[in-house]
């Protein structure tokens, strides 16, 4: 017994009339007469009985009346979701972040995104660039943020923006008197560096820029993340160049200023995906990330 033929089976123990229900599943009376003899056949049991005026249910019929309904509005409820799904308005929707990228940018995205479509369940993942690319590849997220991410076969990657690079003082350092900090300012200072991994990234861009400035970069700590750098900062113990995200830290005692360096302006900030990815949710997650952008480059 099929989803039409349940249809059929409705029809007439509603109308009671094969008249009425043959009008109303807008088909000619005989083919419904010989699909409820074929249900009726198939089940091994009458399902209606004839009367002056139509028919009546059966037992059986009474039976089959109880679960019919819930069943073909479970299937109209499958079939709905599944069509919202192929356009990318139900689902889930796997997300991988990094330390200083949920202080700012990520929400924005994410509200954004919520408000145009929230039926959309979106799971946040906090993981290293390198965990991010390998969840991409087994599928355990469908879009990462990082920094700095390496050309890969495989990847798609667009820059979001690029962000301006800050230094993070402790209140009562002298260089808090100036208006913007050079790298030559920072010669031999305790620095705080982050993150503390082997893929390129804000440390190792910081370490070349001391480098082609002919600065010494006097490493205090080395940390896996903004929010511990910055909380590191306010304790005194060094001072820290991180990105305009990490402002939004208005931790006691911190004071930012612009970082002034020819060889390090800003860093990118980049969303990327599997390459060729045929997703409608994803498709209109890009959509907002790309929007998103647009407006900041403005």
């Amino acid at each position: 017994m099929d989803l039409r033929q349940m249809r059929y089976f409705l029809a007439l123990a509603e109308e009671r009339n094969f008249g009425r229900a043959a009008e109303r599943l807008h088909m000619a009376q005989p083919p419904l007469t010989r699909q409820i003899r074929s249900i009726e056949e198939e089940l091994g049991t009458s399902l209606f009985v004839r009367t002056a005026k139509g028919v009546d249910l059966t037992p059986a019929g009474e039976a089959l009346l109880e679960e019919v309904p819930n069943i073909l509005g479970l299937a109209e409820r499958a079939e709905e979701k599944a069509r919202m799904a192929g356009h990318g308005l139900v689902g889930r929707l796997e997300v991988g972040i990094f330390g200083s990228g949920i202080l700012n940018v990520v929400p924005r995205v994410m509200s954004a995104f919520h408000k145009l479509r929230p039926d959309i369940r979106i799971v946040l993942h906090n993981m290293t660039k390198g965990e991010q690319i390998q969840a991409l590849r087994e599928r355990r997220i469908m879009v990462g943020f990082a920094r700095l991410v390496p050309s890969e076969p495989d990847l798609s990657v667009e820059v979001v923006l690029r962000e301006p690079i800050l230094v993070a003082l402790f209140e009562g350092h002298p260089l808090c008197a100036k208006a913007e900090i050079t790298v030559r300012d920072l010669n031999d200072e305790p620095m705080i560096l982050y993150p503390n991994f082997a893929l390129s990234g804000l440390a190792q861009s910081v370490g070349e820029a001391f480098r082609r400035g002919r600065a010494r970069l006097r490493i205090e700590q080395e940390v896996e993340d903004a929010v511990t750098a910055i909380a590191l900062v306010s304790s005194g113990f060094g001072l820290c160049v991180t990105t305009e995200s990490a402002a939004s830290l208005r931790l006691p005692g911190v004071v930012y200023r612009p970082f002034r360096s020819v060889h390090l302006r800003d860093i990118e900030m980049s969303c990327f995906f599997r390459r060729n990815e045929e997703s409608p949710l994803l498709n209109a997650f890009l959509g907002v990330v790309r929007q998103y952008g647009a407006q900041r480059s403005r």
